[in-house]
């Protein structure tokens, strides 16, 4: 045991032997209560305090004057007794201002503003501490507009503000952003030569980092002569706030030659920084280096992983932290099924959901709205519902992702009744409400409803946004009025992005629009000349067509503009292991078997009718080579390696396709749900494709 911890343990076991003894005797001297009630107070006993006090009144000692009670008070504050230190005070007959300012901090330790505030109206007496422990209680609490009126108040009464005062006046103004009174209290604090004090230096720098003076913050941070931990953690967080990942890096490396030594805060703030700037691997090294970690480190660098695409390894390191007895929090625990939302990892989603359970998290809003995300996106609507309606309390962000995860796995009246539903709890619909909505009209073709729900969105006080007009102009295009989808865009109130004339590019294609295609084409290729993705859409047209010239000269423009073209991928959780695989792929250990299965299934699917649809094979080559080019698309390569390591499984075969599938894969699909008597859930860009028994559930729309 720590030698310090083991000191303590004897005072206090001493101290509660001589409390002991003491109710064993007669009354005890003033001066013996004095020496037991402050040696209370060292210990920070507040049980042999009660009993001491206990003692007191039962002998009917009165102190001399409010020195003892002040003492007890103040310790009962501390300890965030409030009724006790109440009961105290109420029963004092000698009060000073001492006793006032001890009761006001036992209502700020709870919290209790109002209250606070009233017995401040009733304090017959103040000084600084008393406008002090307002102002400090109204910043840190939320009420920061308060806390600035309290110092006003303060100097209104003849009190000069102490750097306590300025400190958290400071804070307040920070929380506000309000940066001309934060100027105007740095006046006073030169005014009062204040400056120098490394508290009123970092509350300054702190406050014109936050509200955008990033030059004067770094003025002040540079002129400090006492730089503490707290002054680099501060202007380091400002930068990261700037966006400016590089003079995080710098004043990082200049903190360490200072020969201080950075605190898990500091790390944190620099793991944001190499994430954001998309160093992971500097991440992850800095933080392989780091000898203790504590929660806030793992949850950086565990969200840092999932919002950087790196999932899997978002789920390696989860394990690492709970095999390392770190306890996750639930903002960790919210961003580690984010995760498996997005790997559609079901097995360790019902893991994570496990473990919510046993820490006794289940009832938590963010946490259950991320499972019910999870769940949605995995395909499995019926556990995401029985997690929605066992909430005991939703927001609007829970609603959402039910109803979106109705929308995307084709239950589109289920999304419309909930969202009718969402309505007359009195939620506010926001602006992906409706997006979710219109998903759910765009997967069940119902033109005139989403047009009922888009020209709602004005009546719910909002603005149409870009999104909303993405969805209307698929809408409009699926059923096949692309001029009025044209026409929508010429009205529009925004100025066309990327998302707009793309997803009209892709109405045009699935129509086969050439001219419109042409137009929306032409816009992309204006926006970003480097993304591959609409040269490939317009050339695949002009292939349809059999017009070879065009497809020669948009591939041309293609490799002059550098463009790239990003790789098609379907992924399988198998035994709990997510296995890639690509077109053609032949990297897989058990290619030769994958390969075996697929071509054993194609040709006893072509006996029950299906026939590889060529077509689509976009290529001026051979019908054998668009033969083997439309057979081995990775969706397919999932599927033959699922059969191969779960043959006569009952459970569905889940596939995951970073694009939306081809027409010839989701036939395939279909057939072979006769064939092998399993349900297949694929998820590719656009929604849910629920195959059994022959039929999808997007009913050959998508």
């Amino acid at each position: 045991m720590n030698l310090q911890i083991l000191k303590a343990w004897e005072v206090k076991q001493n101290l509660h032997r001589a409390i002991d003894f003491l109710w064993s005797r007669e009354p005890a001297s003033s001066d013996d209560y004095t020496r037991l009630v402050l040696h209370c107070v060292r210990a920070n006993d507040f049980i042999q305090a009660k009993k001491l006090q206990s003692h007191m009144e039962h002998n009917l000692f009165q102190p001399k004057d409010s020195f003892l009670h002040n003492q007890l008070l103040h310790l009962y504050a501390k300890c965030g007794k409030l009724s006790d230190a109440r009961n105290l005070f109420d029963k004092m007959s000698k009060r000073d201002v001492y006793s006032w300012n001890a009761l006001l901090s036992a209502y700020a330790k709870v919290g209790l503003v109002e209250d606070l505030h009233a017995v401040f109206s009733q304090m017959p007496y103040r000084d600084s501490v008393s406008y002090n422990t307002l102002i400090a209680c109204f910043s840190s609490k939320g009420f920061s507009c308060k806390a600035l009126r309290v110092l006003v108040m303060m100097q209104e009464d003849g009190f000069q503000p102490t750097q306590h005062s300025y400190v958290n006046a400071l804070q307040a103004c920070s929380e506000l952003l309000d940066f001309r009174r934060g100027k105007q209290i740095h006046g006073r604090v030169v005014v009062a030569d204040c400056g120098g004090n490394a508290f009123i230096g970092n509350a300054l720098t702190d406050m014109y980092a936050k509200c955008g003076d990033i030059g004067r913050a770094r003025w002040l941070f540079d002129g400090m002569s006492n730089k503490n931990v707290v002054s680099w953690n501060l202007m380091i967080n400002g930068y990261v706030k700037m966006g400016n990942a590089d003079e995080c890096i710098r004043l990082f490396n200049m903190m360490q030659i200072s020969g201080l030594k950075p605190d898990q805060i500091t790390i944190s703030n620099v793991l944001n920084v190499y994430f954001q700037c998309g160093r992971v691997d500097d991440a992850r090294k800095m933080f392989s280096e780091i000898p203790k970690k504590d929660e806030i480190c793992w949850t950086t660098m565990i969200v840092g992983y999932a919002q950087s695409g790196r999932e899997e390894d978002a789920l390696i390191l989860f394990g690492d932290m709970l095999r390392g007895n770190i306890k996750p929090d639930s903002y960790t625990i919210s961003s580690v099924v984010s995760s498996c939302a997005k790997l559609a990892s079901l097995y360790h989603g019902q893991v994570i959901h496990g473990k919510v359970i046993l820490m006794g998290i289940d009832d938590n809003m963010p946490v259950c709205s991320a499972l019910v995300d999870m769940y949605c996106k995995c395909g499995v609507t019926l556990d995401a519902l029985v997690i929605f309606q066992t909430m005991p309390v939703r927001n609007v962000i829970t609603w959402n992702a039910m109803i979106r995860g109705y929308a995307q796995n084709g239950q589109v009246q289920e999304a419309l009744v909930l969202y009718e539903r969402m309505l007359q709890e009195n939620f506010r619909p926001d602006n992906i409400s409706f997006v979710a909505v219109l998903s759910a009209c765009i997967n069940g073709d119902m033109v005139e409803e989403g047009q009922k729900y888009f020209d709602s969105i004005s009546e719910h006080g909002m603005t149409p946004t870009l999104d909303h007009y993405a969805c209307m102009i698929t809408l409009l295009g699926r059923s096949g009025s692309i001029g009025k989808a044209v026409d929508l865009i010429k009205g529009m109130p925004h100025e066309p992005d990327y998302l707009i004339w793309s997803t009209l590019l892709s109405a045009c294609a699935k129509k086969g629009d050439i001219n419109n295609a042409e137009l929306a084409a032409n816009h992309l290729f204006e926006l970003d000349p480097h993304n591959a993705g609409p040269y490939i859409t317009l050339s695949n047209l002009y292939a349809a067509r059999g017009r070879w010239k065009d497809v020669a000269i948009v591939r041309s423009l293609m490799k002059n503009n550098n463009a790239k073209k990003f790789a098609a991928y379907s992924w399988i959780e198998v035994e709990n292991e997510v296995h890639r695989f690509v077109s053609e792929d032949r990297t897989h250990p058990e290619v030769e078997r994958i390969y075996a299965k697929l071509n054993h299934l194609i040709s006893i699917l072509q006996q029950i009718g299906y026939n590889p649809d060529t077509n689509s094979v976009l290529h001026n080559v051979g019908e054998e080579e668009k033969l083997r080019s439309i057979s081995y698309h990775s969706e397919k390569l999932a599927l033959a390696f699922a059969l191969i390591r779960k043959p006569n499984v009952v459970a569905p075969i889940r596939i995951i396709k970073n694009i939306r599938v081809c027409d010839d894969c989701h036939a395939f699909m279909k057939f072979a749900s006769i064939t092998i008597g399993q349900p297949i859930i694929l998820r590719d860009s656009n929604r849910f494709h629920h195959f059994f028994g022959g039929s999808c559930s997007c009913k050959d729309h998508w």
